[in-house]
């Protein structure tokens, strides 16, 4: 029952909802011979069902700490968001906000390339359904020179994501607040094979992805995290559509990525690593 096979049980694991198949099925329709189907497509189809019927929540796959220094010490709030933009009748729920935050770590440049509008030194941008914050200050670990934490300064007249003098930031991020944070466990499904038709392949077990899976034990997710049943599929805000697996316990909760959102940024940073131009960093990945 691995969800990396192409079963039924195993997509169903990984929370592909039934209509997304049926779809699928109904797209490519029924040959006389044997054909092999675009994976993409039924991805397409489990993204335009999710869409329409998936709760969002923020997580944090890979954290990073963020220290606000103007913000009160020993307080915190609540902000509103939206559960499904595509569903007004999926209502709100309320966010905690606090000093110390989480976001991702690809969410920061210390050099950032031209092009590159999230958090950098210097650097305003807006926390979704919260505040803008700059960047004031880095601190990174003697022994590796890694970025360990981040020092922000918030502008409290922000609330709810617009500046009242109308100054606009060029990108929105995801965060999740210390004080509330929910350990998750997160395993990060790609394609179980290197070609589109392993069956050709003289032995199929040379097509074999062995990075197939992504397991990552420190992901941090908002509190309404541990409402979402087992079998229930979420979109975890900008990083992809997740699905709650049975290996779930209390206290460490387990999530399945079903599949990944629409997103330039793992293409873009792919022809970054090459050497190529890169020309739009950020467009498309910053709701």
């Amino acid at each position: 029952d691995d969800p990396r096979m192409p079963t039924l049980s195993g997509i169903r694991r990984r929370g592909y909802p039934p209509a997304a198949v049926r779809e699928f099925c109904s797209r490519v329709g029924v040959a006389k011979v044997d054909s092999v189907s675009d994976m993409a497509l039924l991805e397409f189809c489990v993204r335009e069902e999710l869409n329409k019927t998936a709760p969002r929540l923020m997580a944090v796959l890979k954290p990073l700490k963020v220290v606000i220094e103007n913000y009160p010490e020993g307080t915190g709030e609540e902000l509103d968001a939206v559960n499904n933009p595509e569903d007004p009748n999926a209502g709100t729920r309320l966010v905690p906000f606090g000093k110390i935050l989480y976001i991702e770590q690809d969410d920061f440049r210390e050099d950032p390339p031209k092009e590159f509008f999230r958090l950098a030194p210097g650097r305003e941008v807006r926390l979704r359904y919260a505040y803008f914050i700059k960047c004031v200050g880095v601190v990174k670990d003697p022994a590796t020179g890694e970025v360990t934490e981040l020092r922000c300064t918030y502008d409290p007249a922000t609330r709810g994501g617009n500046a009242p003098d109308g100054r606009k930031v060029k990108s929105t991020i995801h965060w999740v607040a210390e004080a509330n944070a929910v350990d998750v466990e997160a395993r990060l499904y790609e394609r179980l094979f290197t070609t589109e038709n392993p069956a050709a392949a003289e032995d199929y077990r040379q097509a074999i992805n062995p990075l197939s899976l992504e397991v990552l034990t420190n992901a941090k997710a908002e509190p309404a995290v541990s409402k979402i049943s087992v079998g229930m599929t979420v979109q975890f805000e900008r990083l992809g559509y997740f699905c709650a697996d049975p290996d779930s316990a209390a206290g460490q909760l387990v999530f399945n990525r079903t599949v990944t959102l629409k997103d330039e940024l793992a293409k873009i940073q792919k022809r970054e690593a090459s050497g190529q131009v890169v020309s739009r960093f950020d467009k498309g990945a910053r709701g």
